[in-house]
């Protein structure tokens, strides 16, 4: 089984909060991906931290990048433009890219594990995981 990580997920995990390591050890690495959305998300914030002068080890998410598999988001294309249009027609929209992270965990008929389940639970057809316990 693959599991598709969200951003949240992995910013938990850099931050080595809510055991999130143990839970991708637990799984397995190589059953872990991310999309590529949620690539472009962590440079964002590498990019912005690094302007903003904070404290962060340069190069941790390139290297975290480059050490696991990132799934396209074409194949959840299609799931995105259904979903986004069913959900303006019942006035539950979220972000578009947490659908597309969602969009994609579906494609690739993988689980999702996010910690915003208020907002992915609203997606049909998503399987999703929280590994976060507060």
């Amino acid at each position: 089984m693959k599991y598709l990580l969200d951003t949240n997920i992995c910013i938990h995990l850099f931050r080595g909060r809510f055991s999130v390591a143990e839970s991708i050890q637990k799984c397995g690495w190589d059953n872990c991906c991310i999309s590529e959305i949620t690539k472009a998300e962590l440079l964002l914030g590498e990019e912005i931290a690094l302007r903003r002068g904070l404290n962060v080890p340069i190069g941790a998410v390139r290297r975290f990048i480059s050490s696991i598999e990132v799934i396209p988001i074409s194949d959840g294309i299609e799931i995105f433009a259904r979903e986004k249009a069913r959900l303006i027609s019942s006035g539950e929209q979220i972000e578009d890219f947490d659908l597309l992270i969602a969009s994609t965990a579906i494609a690739n008929n993988s689980i999702l594990v996010s910690e915003n389940l208020k907002h992915m639970g609203r997606i049909q057809g998503i399987r999703l995981e929280n590994w976060v316990e507060r």
